[in-house]
């Protein structure tokens, strides 16, 4: 192919300027080339099959690139990143990138620099990622100080937050379904999918729309994220719109902290928070509008169906019903390793499961019995640890006496002696240690001992009393 002089295209020039730069014993070369009309970054890489080799292109090669870049500006319009594959046996590749797709960190210029050549070269629309990295402006972010002043401007203005009704099932039952579905995804082995983390739940989708579940105490919450390519934000960075009050109304703790990362790059296109047991929302989309960024968290049902697909997907045998079971469960707090066995089977991550519902605070914890080494070990460092006086109380004589939820431990008072006010101590199984004396009656301390025992954890799962005996 030549242009219209008959010589080669700017095109060629750049491939065959390419090859000429090659070291010997190359067998593929990669090269990307990012311009605009100022700025330009290009890597150009090596391979023999052995080993990889990354080099700067020539300045040379660099004037090559620009020429074409501002030749073919002229019919197809002008190109951010050019990516050229050449093998050893002469063939080549030749693709070109207008930002569809985010660049790579190594390949994005500075924001001015698109600001730049868009100037030199206006066009019609720009992807919205690219419009929230050159002009996104920080309009997004909310630190605590503005969150503060906002509220009082509110409040002053009379601007109250959007009821969101009937848009998102409550705070529990999302935070319920959204941990079964990531612990489906733990469980299978995948990549994808949600997860719940210490502080809430992330979900990044494969479209590139994501949201953050972030879980405050009081039982407040921050569901935030971004839909790609959203119309509302298309509006902003291409039509000049003004950015949507996405916190109009919000109370002073929805901040930057418990924003989705999105809002520090001008791509959050939604924010609701749950306080008072209700979804409060400003000018963001009803939850439809958010649903692409968002686990399908809608119904028990859309829940059971993803689930099940996921295990039927990985050689397991799906159980919708032991699913139904499943999930109930999660949305009443007290899943168990029992009902995730009858989702799952043994052939998958149960723990790995488990442990999503545990981060969600939807099990219970209640801990297995305590060996009685464990018990003596605790007490041994417990008393060593605070200087006890051990005259008359040798620790290698200590003995554990087992009881419902953990154990008695003592130093048995030699024969023929008396010992008033000797010390006991109680060591419940989920390593609670109360140092007490034998002047206190040990049935009423171990019936504390349980209650307390009851209330942290609940009746066991077999429904048996807590006492033993």
């Amino acid at each position: 192919m030549s242009d219209e002089s008959g010589g080669p295209t700017t095109e060629q020039a750049v491939v065959w300027a390419l090859a000429a730069e090659v070291p010997a014993g190359w067998k593929r070369i990669d090269a990307a080339f990012a311009l605009t009309v100022g700025t330009r970054a290009a890597a150009v890489g090596y391979s023999d099959g052995r080993q990889d080799l990354t080099v700067d292109p020539s300045e040379s090669l660099l004037n090559l690139a620009a020429e074409h870049r501002r030749v073919s500006a002229a019919s197809g319009g002008p190109w951010w990143r050019m990516l050229v594959t050449l093998t050893g046996s002469g063939k080549a590749d030749v693709g070109y990138d207008y930002g569809e797709e985010p660049f790579p960190e190594s390949q994005l210029l500075p924001p001015e620099a698109y600001l730049a050549d868009l100037e030199q070269f206006p066009r019609d629309r720009v992807p919205v990622w690219l419009g929230a990295y050159t002009a996104h402006g920080q309009r997004q972010r909310r630190g605590a100080r503005q969150a503060a002043a906002q509220v009082r401007a509110d409040r002053d203005e009379q601007v109250w937050a959007v009821l969101a009704e009937n848009e998102f099932p409550p705070l529990p039952i999302v935070r319920a379904r959204w941990a079964t579905i990531s612990a489906a995804f733990v469980a299978v082995g995948s990549e994808w999918g949600p997860r719940i983390l210490s502080w809430g739940g992330i979900f990044e989708g494969a479209a590139r729309s994501g949201s953050t579940l972030a879980t405050l105490p009081h039982g407040r919450a921050v569901l935030s994220g971004g839909v790609w390519n959203s119309p509302e934000l298309d509006a902003v960075y291409n039509e000049n719109t003004p950015m949507p009050e996405f916190y109009a109304g919000a109370p002073g703790w929805v901040t930057d902290e418990v924003l989705n990362p999105r809002a520090a790059a001008g791509l959050l296109s939604f924010c609701y928070w749950w306080d008072a047991g209700r979804w409060y929302r400003g000018e963001s989309p009803p939850a439809e509008g958010c649903a692409a960024a968002i686990p399908a968290i809608w119904t028990a049902a859309v829940v059971r169906d993803i689930v099940t697909g996921l295990v039927r997907e990985s050689g397991g045998t799906a159980d919708p019903a032991a699913t139904t079971v499943l999930i109930s469960a999660a949305e009443s707090g007290a899943v168990t390793r029992t009902a995730l066995d009858a989702v799952f089977g043994v052939e998958h991550d149960i723990d790995g499961a488990f442990h999503q519902y545990a981060l969600a605070g939807l099990v219970s914890m209640r801990p297995e019995p305590m060996p009685a080494e464990q018990a003596i070990s605790y007490v041994r460092d417990y008393i060593t640890g605070r200087g006890l006086d051990t005259t008359g109380y040798p620790l290698a004589q200590l003995t554990a006496e087992r009881f419902s939820v953990g154990w008695m431990l003592y130093v048995p008072v030699p024969d023929g002696e008396m010992a008033i006010g000797r010390a006991v101590f109680y060591v419940a199984d989920d390593g609670t240690l109360e140092h007490s004396t034998s002047s206190s009656l040990p049935a009423t301390v171990i019936a504390e001992h349980e209650r307390a025992f009851a209330e942290r954890y609940g009746p066991r799962e077999d429904g048996a009393s807590s006492r033993a005996g």
